[in-house]
């Protein structure tokens, strides 16, 4: 987790913010919000806390997925350095998807997938971050600043100012106190071995797994105490400064007096158009439009759906259908980002509307 301010000026602006429309949609249902999460005292964070919080962990990594597929689908290139960036986050987010369902299967919960999935545009699940507005939209300056950068962010990053609105990161920083505290007993039945991307998901057994995968989750997002860099991956740096890089198109170089956006170039993309997706979703579209969005969103429904028995069930076999269920959303996503908005600027783009919209 990036926790020391060096010099380089990197301001992250959110877009407009959630607050208005945060009461229902950022919450889990089941779960209380974050904020009412963190107000209970230490002495009360005991397994049914545990599992509430992860539930709440869950809807947040499954949050950032679709406006990260957007953003790569809408790349013309798949072979550009930005796309390769974007692409990996992408599949670090779904295996820190995997981490918090078997972290919640061993402490005796159920993860509830279809039921944690977020309504675009919104906040982020749990009130975390509540001026973050979390929308649809394809790769552009803006999109990456207000949505890919804002929902990464850490606490106190290497390259830029301090932000008052606590991060995802302090939330888990909560969640691994109160494994320490409550030391629960972890059952490995049910969890799920699999290779996700570029990571390999595995039963978590004890403390030091918990705390493992937990910082995992932290540093591929934010970045180390001293370094902008994956410490657990490649060469990569961490989510929030690689899209700070697609941002500033500049790789983030050491300098004498701090980290800043001054490396070699990091070109943007030539990308699809894709216009921002309104809420409620796109109302009154063309019929080869309103066709293809029945059948993206039934898909989607189905990844969201068997994601949720393959942890029900403990059978990795179910999970790889799922992820192979989600790349067959890719095609008809590609189509809507060649069609043109009837009335106004830009394409179409799937919406991701979650089974009970």
């Amino acid at each position: 987790m990036a926790s020391a301010v060096l010099t380089a000026a990197a301001p992250v602006a959110a877009a407009a913010p959630a607050r208005a429309a945060a009461g229902t949609e950022g919450t889990v249902p089941g779960c209380r919000s974050v904020a009412g999460l963190l107000a209970v005292p230490h002495a009360g964070r005991g397994v049914e806390w545990l599992r509430e919080a992860l539930q709440v962990a869950v809807a947040l990594e499954l949050a950032t997925i679709p406006p990260y597929l957007c953003g790569w689908w809408s790349v013309g290139d798949r072979t550009s350095h930005v796309a390769r960036l974007v692409r990996r986050i992408v599949g670090d987010e779904m295996y820190h998807m995997g981490v918090v369902c078997n972290l919640l299967v061993a402490v005796g919960g159920r993860p509830r997938i279809p039921d944690a999935a977020l309504a675009y545009p919104g906040p982020l699940p749990g009130g975390v971050r509540e001026e973050v507005n979390v929308y649809l939209s394809g790769l552009n300056r803006p999109f990456v600043r207000d949505v890919m950068m804002a929902i990464e962010a850490p606490e106190a990053p290497l390259a830029r100012g301090l932000n008052s609105s606590p991060s995802i990161g302090h939330f888990y920083d909560d969640l691994m106190n109160a494994f320490r505290a409550t030391a629960p007993e972890l059952s490995s039945h049910g969890q799920l071995s699999e290779r996700i991307g570029a990571d390999v998901l595995e039963p978590v057994t004890d403390l030091d797994g918990v705390e493992r995968a937990i910082e995992i989750i932290k540093e591929q997002g934010e970045g180390t105490t001293s370094s902008p860099d994956d410490a657990f991956g490649d060469d990569y740096p961490a989510h929030y400064y690689a899209f700070g890089e697609i941002y500033h198109g500049r790789q983030l170089r050491q300098e004498a007096d701090g980290w800043r956006f001054t490396g070699a170039p990091v070109p943007f993309p030539d990308a699809r158009p894709m216009a921002r997706v309104p809420a409620g979703g796109w109302r009154d579209a063309p019929q080869r439009v309103q066709d293809l969005l029945d059948r993206f969103d039934t898909s989607y429904a189905k990844v969201l759906s068997t994601l949720e028995a393959a942890w029900t069930d403990g059978d990795a076999r179910t999970l790889r259908s799922a992820v192979r269920t989600m790349g067959s959303l890719e095609a008809p996503a590609l189509e809507l980002m060649e069609i043109p908005v009837r009335g106004g600027s830009g394409t179409y783009g799937p919406q991701f509307r979650p089974p009970r919209a």
